[in-house]
Order: structure tokens, then C-alpha cells, then sequence
């Protein structure tokens, strides 16, 4: 793996959420891409991009399920050999990290606590839960002012508003 891969890598690492950079970080899966390059006879350089493709999938930036055809297109190799090193992927850097991921999100969440009502918020606010946090803070505004009058309708000037389109 190039150094300019590597520098690539921490950087958009850094953005994620730490669960995830303990996984990738604790997992040597530049050595494994580079032993499955190595079995399939590609040269430096495709290799070089089988990496940038796995990069690409564990920051986010391409989906798992496109990871053959970038493969097949990208690093240059034919549609079978390109689906034989997906699943190789698949079996043996994504699935680890993402068992470790997993593992990781439920160490954290041994120390919270979770409640019903949270669950069924997060639920019907369709997976995002600010939105239930903007709302309380709206609620609490709301609750320290009164509410607004209303301006009655004056149906009179409505009315005659009508009449004047009216032929």
C-alpha cells in the first residue's frame, strides 16, 4: 500500500465514528487485499486500486453491493475473477471488520441506558432521532410563552375581494 493511500485512509478515518475506527484500525486489511491481489496475479498498481476500492466501501463512499463491478471496471479484471474477489473480500476483511463493528456499538451500549419511549421515537421518526430533540427544545419554548392570539377574519373584505373578479 502506498503512503499516499495510507495518509488517505487516517484522514477519512477521522471522520467516522470511533466505533468503526477501532474496527478498521484494529484489523490489518491492507496486508489481507494485498495477499488476495497477490493470489490473483495483479501487478502492483491493481492492487493499488483493489485498495482504494475497499477504502472507498469502508468510508462510506461506495456501496458493498457495486464493490465487484469497481472491481471488474476499476482494477481491471474480468467479471468472474472480479467476483471471485469480492467474495474473498467479503469472507475475509468485511465480514471481520463488520463483526467487530457490531461488537464493538454493543461494549457501548452496555453503559446506557435505554428506554421504551426512545425506541418508539426513534421508530417513528423514521431512524432520525434529532428530530425528537429538536422538538423538545421547541416544546419547552413554547410552554414558557403563551400563545398567540388570532387575528379574526374580517369575511366581509373577502367577499368583496371575490365580487371584483367576478363578471
Amino acid at each position: 500500500m502506498t503512503e499516499k493511500i495510507k495518509q488517505k485512509i487516517k484522514e477519512e478515518l477521522l471522520r467516522m465514528p470511533n466505533e468503526i475506527q477501532e474496527a478498521v484500525n484494529s484489523f490489518d486489511w491492507g496486508k489481507i487485499s494485498e495477499e488476495i491481489g497477490n493470489k490473483y496475479l495483479l501487478e502492483e498498481s491493481e492492487i493499488n486500486d483493489l485498495q482504494v476500492e475497499i477504502m472507498l466501501v469502508m468510508i462510506g463512499m461506495t456501496s458493498v453491493e457495486n464493490l465487484k463491478i469497481n472491481i471488474e471496471s476499476n482494477v481491471g479484471t474480468s467479471k468472474e475473477e472480479a467476483e471471485k474477489i469480492g467474495n474473498e473480500l467479503f469472507e475475509k476483511i468485511f465480514g471481520p471488520i463488520g463483526s467487530k463493528i457490531t461488537e464493538n456499538i454493543k461494549n457501548n451500549l452496555k453503559d446506557k441506558t435505554i428506554t421504551w419511549k426512545q425506541n418508539i421515537n426513534f421508530i417513528l421518526s423514521g431512524g432520525d432521532y434529532t428530530v425528537f430533540l429538536e422538538k423538545e427544545n421547541l416544546t419547552e419554548k413554547m410552554m414558557d410563552k403563551p400563545a398567540p392570539e388570532k387575528t379574526p377574519v374580517n369575511y366581509s373584505k373577502i367577499e368583496d375581494l371575490k365580487n371584483k373578479f367576478t363578471i
